[in-house]
């Protein structure tokens, strides 16, 4: 009798052992779900303050598109005086436009450096391609494509604008493939547009801070209005 009332005893540390451990386990668990419910609570509403910024009147439009769609105005506008289309001073114009001065230079800069690199490499392999081929050959194009979009990699990584390949190899893949009536005029053109179109964006930006349009608008009294 004595041995089985050890034993009872025995069992029920071991059960009461196992209900603290479990209820430890459980404890464990709740308060991770619950500091995970918080972080990813505190993350999500971080998340929603980062990408839902008040700095406009209009849900889902900030200072910054309305600069773009001002500084493709302003360079359309520019173009009813000057011959030409403004069809690219407009995309470079579009390209050029940053939340600030600082990405204004930098992705405007890959957008001029890209066309400027692409143009002289399309009009090099132009050159080449016309001096062995007066009227042309579509299969040289072909190894020639190859080798410029890697030379032009090479240079924007070289000084530092990646950006410029996508928009170098645009102007390349034109002057090879779809052989403008003037090819350098083309090239120069395309260059001068970018140029003007970079320009505009980054005097809009410079004359048009964030800072100063929220002022002017009264945007920074929302703002504050509306922190807790």
């Amino acid at each position: 009798m004595e041995n089985r009332g050890i034993s009872m005893k025995s069992e029920e540390l071991t059960e009461g052992a196992e209900l603290l451990s479990g209820q430890g386990t459980e404890g464990r668990e709740e308060a991770h779900a619950v500091q995970s419910g918080d972080s990813t609570q505190r993350h999500g509403k971080n998340h929603t303050e980062r990408h839902n910024p008040v700095h406009a009147p209009i849900p889902g439009l900030g200072l910054r598109s309305i600069k773009t769609a001002l500084a493709a105005l302003l360079t359309a506008l520019l173009y009813g005086f000057l011959p030409g289309s403004p069809t690219f001073a407009c995309i470079g114009a579009i390209f050029g436009m940053g939340a600030d001065m600082e990405e204004s230079r930098r992705s405007g800069g890959n957008r001029f450096f890209g066309t400027v690199i692409g143009g002289f490499i399309g009009l090099g392999l132009y050159w080449l391609e016309h001096l062995a081929y007066p009227e042309g050959c579509y299969w040289l194009r072909l190894p020639m494509v190859f080798l410029g979009i890697i030379v032009l990699i090479s240079m924007c990584v070289m000084f530092h604008w990646p950006g410029g390949v996508q928009p170098g190899g645009v102007v390349l893949c034109i002057i090879l493939f779809s052989t403008p009536a003037h090819h350098i005029d083309y090239a120069i053109h395309r260059m001068i547009d970018t140029g003007v179109g970079v320009v505009i964006a980054l005097l809009l930006n410079y004359l048009l801070p964030r800072s100063r349009l929220e002022r002017w608008l009264h945007l920074d009294l929302l703002k504050k209005r509306n922190q807790p």
